[in-house]
């Protein structure tokens, strides 16, 4: 026998509105506020990102207004007043680190540390940049032969991955190299503190995955350091002389792995193994990529960053959320496949579009490890 149902009275149903509108009111009231972006307009202010990372406004060079809007990725110039002469240093170094600058260290650190304790230092970058002004988009490592955090280091390595207008790098060029598997212009000079070694660019660079000890090398081969020295710094950012607004680093990561290369990742060791299969036709593709923990611990939270050639764009993905969709992008696990057990895998894989011809990403780091490619 089925149950009688009945209707509600009035009073009854305006109750259960009232009941649901005050849940509705409840939760909405319960929920985490969206978290808007950190403006900073002070000279030298600074704040932290990902509990790892210090962004600075790092403006030292002119006493005209510079503001930037921090992300949780990174930071866009939203004001560059003032301009300085280009034969001259610029007006600012607005940048994202990891490391120690004039006692500021970034949360979590481990730099100072000396260069002959380092494995790998794996490092991404992804810039935006603009026209109508004059900047460099600068990639700072610095070094000294001691773990000073206090100031300025012996040497300074700087990569242009792009510049604009008629600015130059400090002293003079001493011929071309090519490091990380790239080719560049090699500068070296003296700024009246320190030795600075630039590589630049012959074209801009909009993204890029790479191990920064390739370039600590270069300058111990040049005589500019010493294994028994001490990376105190990594640093991304630009160099304005005019203007810049509208200049943004989109996303930055950096770690140093000492010894046995198992520091500087999250949820112990990352040792890494990565599988790329793809299936590509006219204009699209899709990749399907295995990530194996070749280590002897989990790996919690894993996040795969890894560079897609120019003109290569995702458009979906699936069993790993991927961002950006361009340039140097990661890849983060979901609810249910957020760690990979020691000898243990992880799958997942996406679809996108390229121009040009089709090429796979070159390197591949897992939570600031390098990987082997299978």
């Amino acid at each position: 026998m089925q149950p009688v149902q009945h209707k509600p009275g009035t009073r009854a149903l305006w109750g259960a509105v009232l009941t649901t509108l005050v849940a509705l009111a409840a939760l909405l009231g319960s929920a985490p506020a969206s978290q808007a972006d950190t403006t900073i307009c002070e000279e030298f202010g600074s704040t932290t990102i990902q509990g790892r990372y210090v962004v600075q406004n790092n403006r030292w060079g002119t006493s005209a207004t510079q503001c930037i809007s921090v992300t949780d990725s990174g930071f866009r110039v939203t004001q560059a007043d003032g301009s300085v002469p280009t034969n001259g240093a610029p007006k600012s170094y607005p940048s994202v680190y990891n490391g120690c600058h004039y006692t500021n260290c970034s949360p979590g650190t481990n730099l100072p540390a000396r260069l002959s304790s380092i494995a790998s230092a794996p490092t991404g970058i992804s810039y935006t940049y603009v026209s109508g002004a004059v900047y460099d988009a600068a990639y700072d490592i610095w070094l000294d032969p001691t773990p000073r955090t206090d100031g300025v280091n012996r040497t300074e390595i700087m990569i242009w991955f792009n510049r604009v207008g008629s600015v130059q790098p400090v002293g003079s060029p001493v011929g071309s190299a090519t490091v990380a598997g790239r080719q560049w212009q090699v500068w070296s000079g003296n700024n009246g503190g320190n030795d600075v070694l630039s590589f630049v660019a012959p074209s801009a660079i909009d993204s890029w995955n790479f191990d920064v000890m390739d370039f600590v090398r270069q300058a111990v081969s040049r005589g500019l350091a010493q294994d028994n020295w001490y990376l105190t710094s990594i640093q991304a950012g630009f160099e304005p002389w005019q203007n810049g607004a509208g200049l943004a680093v989109n996303s930055f990561s950096s770690s140093v792995n000492l010894g046995g290369g198992t520091g500087g990742g999250t949820g112990g060791s990352s040792a890494c193994k990565v599988a790329y299969g793809t299936n590509v036709w006219q204009g699209g593709f899709t990749a399907d990529v295995t990530v194996t923990n070749t280590g002897s611990s989990p790996v919690d939270a894993w996040k795969l960053a890894f560079t897609l050639p120019s003109g290569q764009k995702i458009t979906s993905a699936w069993s790993a959320q991927i961002s950006p969709s361009s340039g140097a992008v990661t890849a983060g696990g979901m609810a249910y496949n957020a760690s990979i057990a020691p000898g243990g895998q992880v799958s997942f894989g996406f679809q996108g579009t390229y121009d040009g011809a089709f090429a796979k990403p070159s390197a591949f780091g897992l939570n600031g490890t390098s990987c082997t490619t299978a």
